[in-house]
């Protein structure tokens, strides 16, 4: 397994409310592996996650979403959490900032409640995926074809259930960006 993504660039779409550890732990990991990281927000300045209902640490925002080019970027990320996506999935700009990494063939992460996102989004039809038990039957729902495993990838689309699962998802994210754009990706956010 490829274990270097120098000179990949990759954002993690998050505003207000993350899980801590689904957004912190990819981002060290993927630096880790040679990356540049941005931390992509609606919101300028910082960001508050949360360990489950506690607050957590502020994070520095990189990019403001309005000023973010998903050309610049080589994959996506999104946290999971109870309010991020909640928040995200009814921000249009922030789905059309996901759509176009699907249509690019370009490799996404979501984590526990992140598959929101893209069930908003439109992208979760006839994919294979897994996420936080809560949201699974919202997958299914959608048409999606939903597992119970620590990570499922579907070209190039990784997704994880928990904070529990973060050592998998992350090697598995790194991976896929270090193979690069998948045309099953972008041939699933066609159809």
């Amino acid at each position: 397994m490829p274990k270097s993504i120098e000179g990949r660039t990759v954002a993690i779409l998050a505003t207000h409310g993350f899980e801590q550890a689904e957004l912190t732990e990819p981002q060290k990991a993927l630096k880790e592996a040679g990356a540049t990281v941005h931390v992509v927000s609606p919101e300028q300045g910082t960001i508050r996650g949360y360990r489950h209902l506690d607050k957590g640490d502020e994070v520095g925002v990189d990019r403001v979403l309005d000023d973010a080019r998903p050309d610049d970027y080589d994959a996506l990320v999104i946290p999971g959490g109870l309010f991020n996506p909640d928040e995200l999935r009814t921000n249009e700009a922030a789905l059309r900032f996901v759509r176009a990494f699907f249509t690019a063939g370009k490799p996404v992460g979501a984590i526990c409640h992140g598959p929101q996102v893209l069930i908003s989004a439109d992208l979760v039809r006839d994919r294979t995926l897994t996420a936080v038990a809560p949201i699974r039957k919202d997958l299914a729902n959608a048409g999606a074809n939903v597992l119970d495993e620590e990570v499922v990838t579907d070209k190039g689309l990784v997704t994880s259930r928990t904070p529990k699962d973060l050592p998998a998802f992350c090697a598995k994210l790194i991976e896929e960006i270090a193979e690069g754009r998948h045309r099953g990706q972008a041939k699933a956010a066609a159809e």
